[in-house]
């Protein structure tokens, strides 16, 4: 490949020291053992040596290896407020977890405050809420974040999170320098499938190379940035796609801090060696593990070529890993225990590529919020593995392998091709500005779900083997997930407003102009973040001085552009749906029928809207499709202008008992209430019944995965809305 120059255009700016600790020093009433050593990070090598120097008896060291130390086992948690989520992650890690995955809601990852209008119905949701220091104070309440290793999933506002997060272990009294942990950290997948971007992709990746260049500094044992697949395959990302996206990726975020002028040359080591990604395993487990192998062989090969690391350390290819959520299903859902399994058999089995930290899903994610007992059941999937099994005894078990090395070979060729064609296209930032790279998941998620649809790939439950005995797991499905209570919202806005009420506000616009300025320079901003923290700022005040600065960024729908993937051909089930969409338009004396595709709140996962709108596009709908985090009043407002004949809403957070009646209530106010309203999401059966009686025509949930079937429907709807014969 050849060493690449860095380009010069960057201009030096200058890195801030971390601030000394400050606060009373935390509680040590609890024991290390409880917590852990900080020396067992992520970080670490998963194939370190674990001996046991204790007498054992001649039989047992016989018959007993020595065994590699387990990965890092973590669970991915957070919901209804900080004090709610520090008592479950408290009784997570009593259980063995050995390491914190914390889940922010959206609010928190889009930069906005719980009383925020885009916040609506969302606070507390998916994940905690976190608006200000008290609240990152009180989720990590009595637990040490100097001795815990800690994942943070934020990105857009990871610099923000990370200043909170110093600033609490600085009150605990811990060495800021010693905190280990990981910040996700990685926009380029939020432009293209997770959808919590904020800023343009420069601005956005000024912040990344700040934090990186800070954390170099002052926080050595973090690690700054997760580059991460995982969203991509979510978003239908093959192998090669998943490779290819995620290895640009971290190219452009390289050579942005090594041209940055922050990190001196010989400190570049220390940048590549604190690079994670965090990866996703799908049900193909044998083709998922070369995968794996491929993803540490393209990196130990890009990072000395292009960026001349010379310390094998240092080019590890180091990874976490959630196995997949996409192919969780709603019909049969015990069946997603064993898919969870084999997802997670991918990312152990191999030594030589091996997770470091795993964290799995679970069983009824695709009816709803996980309760902590479903979460505790995947955590001990792992513990059974880990210390049960006799995995951890042996080298590498595809070492040699014939078959194994093959696949590699050609994962590793294809794609190094699409990283080749994304670099010729000027790069990943590029190729998501112009749309190729959202146009090519897109076309590949409508793929698969076409080969589903056609039974060409098979899904226990779904599309063969579909008769089943009544479960007992779902016998009561308004107790078989987790419910948020909705009065959390409002205590949670209530104590914000406490907050601003009680804060030095003088010291706090000093601290925003301060950000404003820094921002409008070109020295690192992470100085400026932690000033805000410790004045009081909150989260939609940090954030809303960058969107000032900086603006906001529409990621492409890659709708327009997605081929078409499911087949129309004369008898097929597409072909009929195109009939009936042509005679209704006929009928309603129009030349084509319009759908309105809406994404009402802060939910960003656009990947089932965004199948829908293809699929209805290609039955002959003129299809209006304006993204992701659009307010009621702007959907109502597309569906009047449009003169629309059905709006579909989509929306996977949980927020739909909120905003779903808003939609209603302003459509009939706007006089277009005999316009049918459906409905797209993980929606519980109570809720699907209450937005029914509210007005809703249809409730799609996971287990409706033929999508050219939910067209026809909503052609159906759109006729005995207009009194036509259904």
């Amino acid at each position: 490949m050849g060493e690449k120059q860095i380009p010069d255009a960057a201009r030096d700016r200058t890195v801030p020291r971390a601030s000394e600790p400050k606060g009373a020093p935390v509680s040590k009433a609890t024991s290390d053992e409880r917590w852990g050593s900080p020396r067992r990070g992520q970080g670490e090598s998963a194939g370190t040596r674990n001996v046991d120097t204790g007498d054992k008896p001649p039989e047992a060291s016989e018959h007993r290896k020595q065994r590699d130390r387990p990965w890092l086992m973590r669970t991915y948690a957070g919901h209804s407020t900080a004090e709610a989520s520090n008592a479950l992650y408290r009784r997570n890690l009593a259980k063995g977890q050995t390491g914190l995955s914390v889940a922010f809601d959206l609010p928190t990852q889009t930069g906005y405050d719980p009383d925020h209008v885009l916040a609506r119905g969302e606070v507390g949701r998916v994940g905690v809420p976190v608006a200000h220091l008290g609240d990152m104070r009180r989720l990590f309440q009595d637990i040490p974040l100097d001795r815990m290793n800690t994942s943070m999933t934020i990105n857009a506002t990871a610099m923000w999170l990370l200043a909170l997060l110093q600033v609490v272990a600085e009150e605990q009294g811990a060495d800021v320098a010693r905190l280990q942990g990981t910040t996700q950290n990685d926009i380029v997948k939020e432009y293209l499938s997770r959808g919590t971007h904020v800023f343009p992709p420069g601005p956005s990746l000024r912040l990344t190379t700040d934090m990186i260049a800070y954390t170099v500094h002052a926080m050595p044992r973090w690690n700054p940035i997760n580059i991460c697949s995982y969203h991509l395959q979510e978003a239908g990302a093959t192998p090669v796609q998943e490779i290819a996206y995620a290895m640009a990726t971290a190219v452009a975020v390289l050579d942005a801090v090594f041209a940055c002028g922050q990190v001196p040359p010989e400190r570049r080591g220390e940048v590549v060696a604190r690079m994670s990604f965090f990866v996703n395993a799908g049900v193909r487990f044998v083709e998922e593990m070369c995968k794996m192998r491929a993803f540490g062989r393209i990196w130990d090969t890009l990072t000395r070529e292009r960026y001349g690391i010379r310390d094998p350390r240092q080019r590890r290819f180091r990874y976490g890993v959630q196995v997949n959520s996409l192919g969780l299903t709603e019909a049969q859902p015990e069946n997603n225990v064993q898919r969870i399994v084999l997802e997670m058999l991918a990312v152990t089995l191999s030594k030589d590529a091996r997770a470091r930290a795993v964290q799995l899903p679970a069983w009824n994610e695709a009816l709803g919020l996980p309760r902590p007992w479903d979460q505790q059941w995947s955590l001990r999937i792992q513990q059974v593995l880990a210390h049960e099994s006799d995995l951890l005894e042996y080298e590498d078990l595809f070492a040699g392998s014939r078959v194994v090395e093959a696949k590699v070979d050609e994962l590793v060729e294809r794609a190094t091709a699409e990283m080749a064609h994304i670099e010729h296209l000027g790069g990943v930032l590029a190729a998501v500005e112009s749309g190729y790279l959202k146009s090519q998941l897109v076309a590949s998620h409508a793929e698969r779900r076409a080969r589903i649809e056609s039974g060409e790939d098979k899904v226990v439950g779904v599309n063969i083997h579909q008769d089943t005995e009544p479960n007992p797991l779902t016998a009561d499905l308004e107790t078989a997930v987790l419910a948020v209570d909705p009065a959390d919202e409002a205590r949670v806005v209530d104590a914000l407003r406490a907050w601003r009420a009680e804060r030095d506000v003088e010291r706090t616009a000093k601290a925003l102009a301060g950000l404003r300025s820094a921002a409008e320079g070109t020295e690192n901003l992470m100085a400026a973040s932690l000033e805000c923290a410790r004045a009081g700022v909150t989260t939609g005040e940090w954030a809303g001085v960058l969107r000032e600065v900086f603006g906001e960024f529409r990621a492409p729908t890659g709708v327009r552009s997605a081929p078409v993937a499911a087949q129309g051909e004369a008898g097929a089930e597409l072909a009929e749906v195109r009939c009936s969409v042509a005679a209704t338009a006929a009928e309603l004396g129009d030349a084509r029928l319009r759908l309105l595709v809406g994404k009402p709140g802060l939910d960003g996962h656009s990947n089932g809207a965004e199948q829908i709108a293809v699929r209805a596009r290609d039955a002959g709908f003129e299809v209006v499709y304006q993204g992701i985090r659009l307010t009621p009043e702007q959907i109502v407002a597309a569906a009047v202008a449009e003169d629309v004949h059905c709006v579909g809403l989509s929306i996977l957070s949980g927020s739909h008992t909120a905003l779903v009646p808003d939609v209603l209530e302003r459509m009939r106010r706007a006089g277009v209430g005999d316009v049918p309203v459906v409905v797209g999401g993980i929606i519980p059966a109570a809720d699907a019944e209450q937005l029914r009686a509210a007005g809703v025509a249809a409730v799609f949930t996971p287990k409706d995965f033929g999508i050219t079937g939910i067209i026809g429907r909503i052609v159906q709807e759109i006729r005995r809305a207009n009194k036509l014969e259904v």
